[in-house]
C-alpha cells in the first residue's frame, strides 16, 4: 500500500512541477513585454519627461508641470528701458515704498534672452506666489529680516550669489538699475503654460461690457495708462506717463489687463532709508475689472488661499474669460 501511494504520487508531482515551470514562463515573458515597452516607448516622446507614457498611473499623470519663473523687476524712471518684459506670460503691478511700482513678470511658455532690471523681494510676493507649484523666484536681495522667510517659502530663490552664472552686470547703465538675468542659464527650457495659475481662463469674451479706449490706473508715486490699439488688437503699455517700451524697442502690449482691487497696508518690514513697505493682500475676494478687445468687464475676484489660483467671475458667477496671450494684473488699492 505504501509503494503504490508513492509510485501514483510521482507523476501527479511532476505534472505540478510542470505546470508551476509553464507558469514561470509565461509570467518572465509578460514581465519582459513590458520592460522592452517601456524602454522603446513608441509615443514619440522626449527625455525630458514632458510626454506622457501608455499606461501612466493617475498619480504619475497629475504630477504638476515643472516650475514658473518669477523676476522682479525695477520699474522706477532710470530702471527703463526694461528687457524681457514683452515676453512675459503674465505681469503683475504691485505697490513698494515710497507709492512707487514694481514689476513681478512671470515666464513659462518662453524665455528672453535676458529680463531686467532685477530688483529685490518684498513679502507680499511670497503669498502671491503660493498658487503656483514650487516656483523659482529671481531677485536681486530681500531686506535681512525678510530672507528667513524666502528661505522657508516653497519656492526656489535664485539671487546673484547663489546662481551667479545666471545675472550679469549691464554696461552703460547706474547702479542698482544694471543687474539682468538670463533666463536659460537659470531654469533650462522653458514648462509650458500648465505651470500657470488655474485661475486663468481664456475663451470668448462674456456678454456685455462697455467700450474703453484707455485706462489709467495710479498708485500713489506711480500711474499705469493702457490704450487699446485696434490694429494691433492689444492694450499699449505707458508708465507714469512715458510708453513702456523693451531694450529692443518693442512697445509692451499686453492681449489682456486686469484691475484687482485688494488692501494695501503696511507691513513690519522697512526699506533701507526706513520707508514702510507695503504689504499687498493677494487672498481674498473683492472687486475686478477686466479690460480685452477694446472693452471693459466687470467682475469678482476670488482666491480662498494661498495655495489655490485666482479667479474671475461675472457679476453673475460665471467665468471671466481673457483673451489670449499676455496678461498684465495691476494690483490696485481698493478705495
Amino acid at each position: 500500500m505504501t509503494r503504490k501511494r508513492v509510485t501514483g504520487a510521482a507523476p501527479r508531482t511532476a505534472r505540478a512541477r510542470t505546470a508551476r515551470a509553464r507558469t514561470t514562463a509565461l509570467v518572465a515573458a509578460a514581465l519582459l513585454g513590458s520592460l522592452l515597452a517601456a524602454c522603446t516607448g513608441g509615443d514619440g516622446g522626449s527625455d525630458d519627461g514632458s510626454s506622457r507614457r501608455p499606461g501612466r498611473s493617475p498619480d504619475e499623470s497629475a504630477r504638476p508641470a515643472g516650475p514658473v519663473l518669477a523676476v522682479k523687476i525695477d520699474n522706477v524712471g532710470p530702471a527703463r528701458p526694461q528687457a524681457g518684459l514683452d515676453t512675459a506670460d503674465v505681469v503683475f503691478a504691485e505697490q513698494v515704498e515710497g507709492g512707487l511700482s514694481r514689476l513681478m513678470a512671470l515666464y513659462a511658455t518662453r524665455y528672453p534672452e535676458s529680463v531686467g532690471p532685477v530688483r529685490s523681494a518684498r513679502e507680499s510676493d511670497l503669498e502671491l506666489l503660493r498658487q503656483f507649484h514650487e516656483p523659482t523666484l529671481a531677485f536681486s536681495g530681500a531686506q535681512h529680516k525678510l530672507l528667513p522667510l524666502i528661505d522657508r517659502a516653497p519656492l526656489r530663490a535664485a539671487t546673484p550669489e547663489s546662481e551667479p552664472d545666471a545675472f550679469y552686470r549691464a554696461p552703460g547703465r547706474p547702479a542698482p538699475h544694471d543687474l539682468f538675468l538670463r533666463p536659460r542659464a537659470l531654469m533650462g527650457s522653458a514648462p509650458g503654460a500648465d505651470a500657470l495659475t488655474t485661475g486663468f481662463r481664456s475663451g470668448a469674451a462674456p456678454p456685455g461690457g462697455t467700450s474703453e479706449s484707455a485706462r489709467t490706473v495710479r498708485f500713489p508715486a506711480a500711474r499705469f495708462t493702457f490704450t487699446w490699439s485696434g490694429d494691433r488688437r492689444r492694450w499699449l503699455v505707458s508708465t507714469d506717463g512715458r510708453p513702456t517700451v523693451t531694450t529692443g524697442g518693442d512697445r509692451v502690449a499686453p492681449a489682456t489687463v486686469v484691475v484687482q482691487y485688494v488692501s494695501v497696508h503696511a507691513s513690519r518690514f522697512h526699506d533701507y532709508l526706513g520707508s514702510t513697505t507695503p504689504y499687498t493682500e493677494t487672498v481674498g475676494a473683492g472687486r475686478a475689472e477686466v479690460l480685452r478687445d477694446g472693452r471693459a468687464y466687470e467682475g469678482h475676484w476670488k482666491r480662498d488661499t494661498a495655495t489655490q489660483g485666482t479667479k474671475f467671475t461675472t457679476p453673475d458667477g460665471a467665468p471671466l474669460n481673457f483673451a489670449k496671450g499676455q496678461v498684465w494684473v495691476v494690483l490696485a488699492e481698493k478705495p
